[in-house]
């Protein structure tokens, strides 16, 4: 195991190291494992086209970004393999995960820049793009920071006289390990903690993976910002409480009429917050809008895992072993959809790296260059 060979970045003095990066000196792609935390950090080598269909599949990583950047290094370490393999390669990674529309878009880079270029250097400038991808990544979700910390300045000015701080309410991960760093919703908490606004966040647990609280709280822990983690169906309560002043969430896919499609879930938080008078924004980068996509209902396939992640939990025991407990009888079927859509009609905004638009076609369309 080695350290990711990339500059970690420092929030407050505290080493927070990236989801994923590329050591030269080893032509090794490192990422953090996601499914050990937050018990450890373990960070694990990508080495070949099937070590990075298998991270995505898994959820080693997971988040939009970041699997649209680990798919644009899975086709270079196919092609390092086999400079022939493009289709092949892309081909296998476009079966991992089915929602998230960065990994077709980022596949489909990879074949429009790949593909007229001479087979025996493929492998080279496949790197290079990954590269780019990554870079531009960080320097996208950095943008969406700096558009939505404008909304929350806004918004705490028009409360600072009555409350002590800004309550934001989150679902599911959209930090900087479901990118390559920054992240989404988070990147714009960062944003606002970095210019010393008073901010708190609510965490949805966000049954049955838990990536609220096994990824979001451990985020917010490593950079010493307020939060507390909740169960998932307390957010309508907490907001009818006055206890939530906005609340942020990312996006797997958004279609060009604004509706967006996100960790399962989130319907319902757009609807609580809708039913109260609190805006409910949705921060994600231009690249997680499908232009191409009008219908959500029909034209977005939702996943459907594995039962056995709403049967079972894992933690850690007394012993501070991991262990995994059955949460209900043997013989119990179980339903396991990954994603919900919620309806434009609900979304007060979309942050882009682009600027703040509104979840409409003409909103959406005002981002195409």
């Amino acid at each position: 195991m080695s350290a990711l060979s990339e500059s970690p970045v420092v929030i407050d003095q505290v080493t927070v190291p990236r989801s994923l990066c590329y050591d030269r000196s080893l032509d090794t792609v490192w990422i953090i494992n996601q499914t050990q935390l937050p018990y450890a950090l373990e960070q694990v080598p990508l080495k070949s086209l099937e070590d990075c269909c298998h991270a995505i599949r898994s959820m080693q990583v997971r988040g939009a970004p970041l699997i649209g950047v680990t798919a644009a290094y899975g086709v270079y370490l196919a092609l390092r393999e086999d400079c022939c393999a493009l289709e092949a390669a892309i081909n296998e990674l476009s079966k991992t995960r089915p929602t998230a529309v960065n990994l077709s878009w980022a596949l489909q880079r990879c074949r429009n820049e790949l593909s007229t270029v001479i087979t025996e250097e493929r492998a080279e400038q496949a790197l290079a793009l990954a590269q780019r991808l990554e870079a531009e990544d960080i320097a996208v979700c950095a943008g969406i920071g700096d558009q939505g910390l404008r909304l929350l300045e806004g918004l705490w000015q028009s409360r600072a006289e009555s409350q002590e701080r800004l309550n934001i309410l989150t679902h599911c991960n959209a930090g900087a390990l479901a990118a390559v760093d920054w992240g989404t919703a988070l990147a714009v908490v960062y944003k606002a903690a970095a210019a010393e606004l008073p901010v708190h966040v609510w965490v949805d647990e966000t049954r049955p993976r838990n990536q609220g609280a096994a990824l979001t709280c451990w985020e917010l822990a490593q950079r010493k910002i307020p939060h507390t983690l909740i169960v998932d169906n307390v957010g309508g309560h907490l907001m009818q409480r006055g206890q939530v002043d906005v609340c942020l969430v990312g996006s797997d896919r958004t279609t060009r009429r604004g509706d967006v499609c996100n960790k399962i879930g989130t319907y319902l938080k757009a609807l609580a917050a809708h039913d109260n008078d609190i805006p409910f924004y949705v921060a994600l980068p231009v690249s997680s809008i499908d232009f191409a996509c009008m219908d959500a209902h029909n034209d977005i396939p939702i996943e459907e895992r594995s039962g056995s992640e709403v049967l079972t939990a894992t933690g850690r025991n007394a012993a501070g072993e991991l262990q995994q407990i059955s949460l209900a009888p043997e013989a119990t079927p179980a339903s396991n959809y990954g994603f919900d859509i919620t309806p434009a009609r609900l979304v007060t905004g979309l942050i882009t790296e682009k600027g703040v638009v509104s979840a409409t076609e003409s909103g959406i369309a005002s981002l195409i260059d």
